[in-house]
């Protein structure tokens, strides 16, 4: 739940002096590249509620549906609401997340992928997109941008979290230039950002009895 203050309001988490690397000519190609994967899998389950964690203020519309869309910063989220780390959401309310370079590194990233499992629905969905460090494009944010990240530290939360990540990830965005390139491809490869997605599934509480085949005449089983 967000964090009260002394007036009753929850307190503002701390913001980074740092400029934004996301309004740059660099940022916004990415952000653009990205934009149609976001509405995309936060309008998977029409209807259902959904969970935008963005890396800043969008300035493009929010998808139609029920959702909430908050900016990372230190600590916790701003935007609709704001709120430390533990987000306003009840166990299993949400049908989408999607993680927009908003995942940090270490123990906060750890923190923050459970969190997802605990607010994502069964059959719900992560999307979680990242830069990529073996990128050309990398030296675009180097010393001034976000974080990067391979999948393979991003597949091990997952499944910590209780969560299946699919087995490869997708790349997107520039590899070069800044023109924003929406597809797709099998692999980070050499764009400069790759999308993860994981599903939450809960397995039966009670298993269910082994069937024994069927046996015909003296003793063989039926095909």
């Amino acid at each position: 739940m967000p964090v009260p203050s002394t007036h009753g309001q929850a307190a503002p988490p701390t913001t980074s002096s740092r400029p934004d690397w996301f309004a740059t000519a660099a940022g916004r190609a990415l952000l653009h590249s990205e934009l149609a994967i976001v509405h995309a899998a936060l309008g998977e389950r029409p209807g259902q509620p959904w969970l935008w964690l963005a890396p800043s203020a969008p300035d493009e519309e929010a998808p139609p549906g029920h959702g909430l869309r908050l900016q990372a910063v230190a600590g916790g989220g701003a935007g609709t609401v704001r709120c430390r780390r533990a987000r306003p959401l009840a166990n299993e309310s949400v049908a989408c997340v999607v993680l927009q370079h908003a995942g940090g590194n270490g123990e906060r990233a750890t923190a923050l992928v459970a969190e997802c499992g605990r607010v994502l629905v069964p059959g719900g969905r992560l999307s979680l997109l990242c830069l990529n460090p073996l990128s050309p494009w990398r030296w675009r944010w180097a010393g001034d941008g976000p974080g990067s990240s391979e999948p393979m530290p991003w597949r091990r939360r997952m499944r910590a979290a209780g969560l299946v990540p699919e087995a490869v990830s997708q790349g997107l965005g520039p590899r070069w230039g800044l023109v924003p390139d929406p597809s797709l491809q099998h692999g980070p490869g050499l764009r400069a950002a790759w999308l993860l997605r994981a599903e939450k599934r809960v397995s039966a509480l009670t298993p269910l009895r082994t069937r024994q085949p069927l046996r015909i005449g003296s003793g063989v089983p039926a095909a």
